[in-house]
């Protein structure tokens, strides 16, 4: 069976995927309000649409499951939402699906399909609601939004409560180790890496790591062989580009990065293939994605706990 595609890819959708924090809800008139305060609605919405498989996670961790009546495409966790009915692609929403699912409550992000998406939506009258999170702390000002659109308010401050709680645990556990250099590679051909303007960085220096590259321009900015050599990667953390056979991956990784000998992170192979789904998918599962990290930076403390 051909593995499925994750639905970080393409690569550069990482950063269209999270765009930029905020959330607002559309009217009818298209007012775009503060993110301070909204209205809250009449009565709790019954019948949801989600538009990412961030929103659709944290909507089934408010316990919202069972109105949630459809999703994109790449909605795939939990379970139960791959099996919901679907209203086109993350990058092509089904307008007409979506309305045909006659929801009370459309969550999507911000950016250009989805905006536009949104706008017609909110012009026929639908409830929609635009969330853009980018980093960590715009996660749980999100959740708290979409607990406020749907009703669940009590419910949403538990689970960031639930997640905050656990990224300060990590932060506070890892804060006195010794400092790894960490490059996050998002794609080989061409090398592209994750920056220090991103979220990923924010998971890489929570669980006591350094990314191995500078600043940079771009967020995800390719880099050369030079830089590649010259950057002293202790760990090298790559994102899996399918879901499923994480062991081939595994060793193809192993056999690309074996030509490049004078990096620390090949010499004492120390190279891993991680699951996008939880680190790179800004949701309930990020402190999850966050020990995945630190097992890969510090193996000897990870298993002196487990023992």
């Amino acid at each position: 069976m051909t593995p499925k595609k994750t639905w970080t890819l393409p690569v550069i959708a990482i950063v269209a995927l999270f765009g930029v924090f905020g959330l607002y809800r559309h009217s009818a008139s298209r007012k775009v309000l503060p993110v301070a305060r909204t209205p809250a609605a009449t009565s709790p919405p019954e019948r949801i649409v989600s538009l990412a498989p961030n929103l659709t996670e944290i909507l089934f961790a408010l316990g919202l499951g069972e109105k949630v009546v459809a999703v994109s495409n790449n909605c795939d966790y939990p379970p139960e939402a791959a099996g919901k009915p679907k209203v086109g692609t993350f990058w092509q929403p089904n307008t007409e699906a979506i309305i045909a699912a006659k929801p009370d409550l459309v969550v999507t992000l911000w950016f250009e399909q989805q905006k536009a998406v949104a706008d017609t939506l909110s012009r026929i009258g639908l409830n929609v609601w635009t969330v853009r999170i980018e980093e960590i702390a715009h996660l749980y000002t999100a959740i708290g939004k979409i607990g406020e659109a749907s009703g669940c308010e009590e419910r949403a401050e538990q689970l960031v409560r639930s997640i905050r709680g656990r990224m300060d645990e990590l932060r506070s556990q890892f804060a006195s180790a010794e400092k790894v250099k960490v490059l996050w590679v998002i794609q080989t051909e061409p090398l592209r890496v994750a920056g220090r303007d991103t979220f990923v960085n924010q998971l890489i220096e929570l669980v006591g790591g350094e990314n191995a590259i500078g600043p940079t321009v771009q967020q995800y900015p390719p880099i050369g062989t030079e830089e590649l050599l010259s950057c002293g990667a202790e760990v090298i953390i790559q994102s899996a580009m399918v879901t499923g056979n994480i062991e081939q991956q595994q060793t193809a990784a192993e056999a690309f990065w074996s030509r490049f000998t004078s990096l620390p992170a090949v010499k004492n192979k120390r190279i891993y293939v991680v699951g996008a789904d939880t680190m790179l998918r800004l949701g309930p599962r990020l402190p999850q994605g966050a020990e995945t990290i630190a097992r890969c930076l510090h193996p000897n403390i990870s298993k002196q706990q487990s023992q």
